[in-house]
């Protein structure tokens, strides 16, 4: 029978968080599941279900959820154990375990209600991209940097073990990506930057009328072209989500 052991580990920087999940599998282990959660996300959730079972402190900036599963308890501890000692290379703080069904289910539950917690909080744009996990420490300084030229907020929180991130954002007055042309311009400067190091605009949610718009920065004409094609001979009187891809 498997058994499912998660914990959480705190970083002082969420650069350090992302090398850390790429170290990981560059040692040969291959979590269940890795989650990460930045310190902005972390503290609207923690506030939203009033749980302090990863606390936050000043120095806190981003926090890991990794879980381990097989057959064999004690190869699990010994694998936690060699994890958790990589982590402390990479400005690792405290690790803590959830030692029993109902703390494992309220760590799941912190990382479960994410995205509901930031967009009652203002997040209401949401973008779904992908890199390679070796490059999850670049998008996410980046994510920061656009911020601050193009005047919006984000947090950051998703499937570090698949290098998905999700990318929530908060712009004063607007809901949509599509009412601002201000935060249109920075989310294309966003996947841009999503294209330039190695990923695509969409890791798990499709495109859609969201970011049909955006396309062209991930995909050449020929692509685009390929894709239409392909479409008219399934569905030659477009009758089929039509306008959720192509015009």
């Amino acid at each position: 029978r498997s058994t499912l052991f998660p914990y959480t580990t705190l970083f002082r920087s969420p650069y350090r968080a992302g090398e850390a999940v790429s170290a990981i599998f560059r040692a040969g282990f291959t979590p269940s599941a890795l989650e990460l959660v930045e310190i902005d996300a972390l503290r609207i959730v923690s506030r939203f279900i009033n749980n302090s079972l990863v606390p936050v402190t000043d120095d806190t900036e981003a926090h890991l959820i990794i879980e381990v599963d097989g057959n064999y308890p004690d190869i699990l501890m010994n694998e936690m154990e060699a994890i958790s000692n990589l982590l402390t290379l990479y400005d690792a703080g405290d690790v803590y375990f959830a030692d029993d069904a109902q703390q494992k289910n309220e760590l799941w539950r912190m990382r479960r209600v994410v995205a509901e917690a930031v967009k009652i909080d203002g997040y209401t744009v949401e973008e779904d991209t992908v890199v390679p996990r070796a490059e999850l420490p670049a998008l996410i300084r980046g994510v920061k940097e656009l911020g601050r030229k193009y005047n919006f907020q984000a947090v950051c929180y998703g499937h570090a073990g698949d290098g998905n991130l999700h990318i929530r954002i908060k712009k004063p007055g607007v809901t949509h990506s599509l009412e601002d042309a201000e935060l249109v311009a920075g989310i294309r400067a966003l996947f841009a930057l999503v294209h330039k190091l190695g990923g695509t605009i969409s890791g798990e949610h499709g495109v859609g009328l969201v970011q049909k718009g955006y396309m062209d920065i991930v995909f050449g004409e020929v692509n685009l072209q390929l894709m239409r094609g392909i479409k008219k001979t399934f569905d030659p009187n477009n009758i089929l989500n039509a306008g959720k891809i192509f015009d």
